[in-house]
């Protein structure tokens, strides 16, 4: 059995809109050096990209913090698995997340990271589901919002699987037996900010 991968949002959408947010973010932390904390694992590929797209001084660390495992619903239990190796004291922080969903994980985050006195602290996320929304969350720079669909690609995965797939796409099984059959979608499949 192979899996049939449809096209949501193409490969050139996706870099375009990194492309703004970076430039955003480049005027709004002007004269100042933005310390990225990018959410594994999933953050990783957007982080790298947006990174490269921010033109002020950028520093980057990594937290781990998970509520999915192997499911494709959040369980609602929120853990840290890799804490950050540096102080965010007196920084600028950007968390920067694939996907916000439920809102729970970003929820407990952030005051977690505000009792480490940091500046200020800001969310960047390539993707936003706020029809799943149970807390809310403030983002201050966002991608796309999409449906209620289980997305997979650009950091995205399932089961480990898929995150190197370089656009947003939605998964279903295939049972042909053909392998990885990518399709694009027609129409606009989500609304951009």
């Amino acid at each position: 059995m192979a899996d049939r991968i449809s096209v949501m949002i193409p490969e050139s959408v996706v870099d375009a809109k990194i492309k703004e947010l970076g430039e955003q973010i480049s005027k709004d932390y002007a004269g100042k050096q933005v310390h990225l904390i990018c959410i594994l694992k999933g953050g990783v590929f957007f982080a790298c990209e947006l990174a490269k797209r921010i033109t002020v001084p950028v520093s980057l660390d990594f937290m781990q913090v998970s509520s999915y495992e192997n499911a494709t619903k959040s369980s609602g239990i929120v853990r840290i698995k890799k804490d950050l190796d540096d102080t965010i004291e007196d920084e600028e922080v950007l968390i920067v997340e694939d996907i916000i969903d439920s809102g729970k994980t970003l929820h407990y985050l952030i005051p977690v990271l505000q009792q480490r006195n940091p500046a200020s602290i800001r969310l960047c996320a390539l993707l936003n589901k706020p029809s799943r929304r149970e807390v809310e969350v403030k983002i201050d720079y966002l991608g796309f919002d999409i449906p209620d669909e289980f997305v997979i690609g650009y950091g995205l995965d399932y089961a480990q699987q898929y995150r190197n797939l370089p656009f947003i796409g939605t998964i279903r099984p295939d049972t042909t037996g053909g392998g990885i059959v990518t399709e694009e979608v027609e129409g606009d499949s989500v609304e951009q900010e």
